[in-house]
């Protein structure tokens, strides 16, 4: 009979034999990350998971790539008004319009065999347009005036703004009209309940990217396989697995035991996790570090009796030793952030309030919104309000649960009481953040594309309520009549130096009302075995996973 340590190292050499290995004969690949997505419509709701597993199902009309320069992906041709293919209109009210044609891929074909066309496009605004649909962008379908049409595959879109950003359609994810348009036509006001992506999402036909959905089991995974009317270069991988695992320590394990080839590194590890998991199995992996457009911060919401002052607020930014939080958890690879503007972005200002470690200055402004030293050490005003608060985060990510825990330490040594609560990472996005339900709050990360207009978080007409089915994600409920005003010159002005000056003002804004506690930039972190190649880190929205067709064996 073997002895215990021998049958000990016999598993841990047949773990690390597996982990080393390509998938099961280099045709099928298991992906793990931390999130299952609240939903797979492409339109509702915002989600990083989402967004992963549908890059690898469809395409968008526009993308940036990993050199940050918008390219063209669905369609054929970029439109520029340089080449002809966008056009200034003059409207009547003396204000400037665009027309922007495009012109869908001729292979392109949903999973079906139905060809992708331009009775899509004019059902996706459709939908996009209905008042009750919850689209996440609807700022883009309340500009489309309207969609005129050439042939079956090239269309121009009519917008009543000419915008910096005027020929990025990354948002107009287009729907299957012959599936999508009888369930939405029968109900309109119940579409987001009753759409095929969620109650049949293997149903052939909803998507026509590299790959298709072949089983869903919720909260737990999803196989991809090849869809054989994908147009592009043929995937290397026959099936693609993806599988949710919440809990990062139990990630890393699976991926050490060989049940997952790789881990999404854009949810994935976090920086401090890999940097530990490098020292330990840095030789059997090819691990990289992607600085990139990820802002983590703290939604606040606005509603809170205690956080409508702005004095509370900084209050509570001054008690936070943000930078020593960035040294000791990340070696200081992650930066403190001042505002929402990555430093990597071109419209970075310096000349912004900044919140250095200040407990003194934060009691300071504690006292001046009358809230004094109670009997328990927590803060209390003249009505017996507490400062007392609860934050929410992803269920089972470590880092963020590490971070939650200093602040909580931080913020309890100048009188603020801080509760612990969180979720499911598909319950804290499809129902908390999404509908405000988190009643002082929510830390987790907005991911965006290089210089994105911040009008769907920042101005007012994009607070979620249950009126406008909870589309939106100005998630704080923040109102500011001049931040309003910057959003609206800024997506019209075209001259960068002027649009720069913009960017400064909303910064200094951001950055003094507070309406959310910035903490850090993120840098993903890319565990790759040594066998996978193909994997190009892009820095922001677009993930990789929207080039899977190029991941492969080496």
């Amino acid at each position: 009979m073997p002895s215990r340590s021998n049958t000990i190292t016999a598993v841990l050499s047949a773990a690390i034999l597996a982990a080393t290995l390509p998938a099961v004969a280099k045709e099928e690949l298991v992906v793990g990350f931390t999130q299952y997505p609240a939903t797979l419509h492409p339109n509702i709701d915002s989600m990083a998971a989402k967004t992963y597993v549908l890059s690898m199902l469809r395409r968008p009309l526009t993308a940036y790539d990993k050199e940050w320069v918008l390219r063209c992906v669905l369609c054929t041709e970029l439109p520029t008004i340089e080449n002809g293919l966008a056009k200034t209109v003059d409207r009547p009210d003396g204000t400037k319009g665009v027309a922007v044609t495009y012109t869908i891929h001729a292979g392109a074909t949903w999973s079906d065999g139905t060809p992708v066309t331009v009775d899509d496009v004019l059902f996706t605004a459709e939908v996009g347009k209905h008042p009750k649909s919850g689209v996440a962008a609807q700022e883009f379908y309340n500009r489309l005036e309207r969609i005129e049409t050439h042939d079956r595959k090239r269309f121009t879109l009519h917008v009543d703004k000419l915008t910096y950003q005027y020929n990025d359609v990354s948002d107009f994810q287009l729907l299957p009209a012959h599936l999508e348009r009888p369930i939405f036509q029968a109900d309109p006001d119940n579409y987001r309940n009753r759409t095929l992506f969620d109650a049949e999402p293997a149903r052939a036909g909803l998507h026509f990217g590299p790959y298709r959905v072949s089983e869903v089991v919720a909260g737990s995974h999803l196989v991809l396989v090849q869809n054989p009317t994908w147009y592009g270069d043929k995937p290397h991988f026959k099936k693609i697995t993806i599988r949710a695992i919440e809990n990062t320590a139990a990630l890393e394990a699976n991926l050490l035991s060989g049940s997952i080839d790789y881990i999404a590194g854009e949810l994935g590890l976090t920086l401090d996790q890999a940097l530990a998991f490098q020292k330990r199995h840095g030789a059997r992996f090819d691990i990289s570090y992607k600085p990139g457009l990820v802002y983590e911060h703290i939604d606040l919401n606005l509603d809170n009796p205690a956080l409508k002052d702005r004095r509370v607020r900084q209050g509570l930014l001054y008690a936070l030793d943000r930078q020593s939080l960035s040294q000791q958890l990340f070696e200081g690879k992650q930066p403190v952030a001042n505002s929402f503007v990555n430093p990597l972005d071109r419209v970075i200002s310096d000349d912004v309030p900044s919140y250095r470690f200040d407990p003194a200055r934060a009691q300071a402004l504690f006292e001046e919104a009358g809230f004094k030293p109670g009997a328990d050490g927590v803060r209390v005003n003249a009505a017996g309000q507490r400062l007392s608060f609860e934050i929410g985060t992803t269920a089972g990510n470590r880092t963020r649960e590490s971070v939650q825990q200093v602040l909580q330490s931080q913020w309890k040594r100048v009188g603020v009481e801080i509760r612990i609560k969180n979720d499911p990472a598909r319950v804290f996005f499809g129902e908390i953040t999404r509908k405000r339900a988190f009643p002082a709050m929510a830390m987790y990360a907005w991911i965006s594309s290089p210089e994105n207009s911040p009008r769907n978080q920042l101005h007012a007409k994009h607070v979620p309520t249950e009126a406008n089915s909870w589309a939106g994600q100005n998630y704080p409920g923040f109102a500011d009549a001049e931040m309003d005003r910057l959003v609206e010159a800024l997506e019209i002005e075209l001259d960068f130096g002027k649009r720069k000056a913009i960017w400064a003002r909303i910064q200094q804004i951001y950055a003094t009302e507070l309406p959310v506690l910035p903490l850090y930039f993120r840098a993903d972190s890319f565990i790759v075995p040594k066998w996978l190649a193909g994997i190009e880190p892009t820095g922001h929205l677009h993930y990789t996973s929207l080039r899977v067709e190029h991941w492969k064996p080496r």
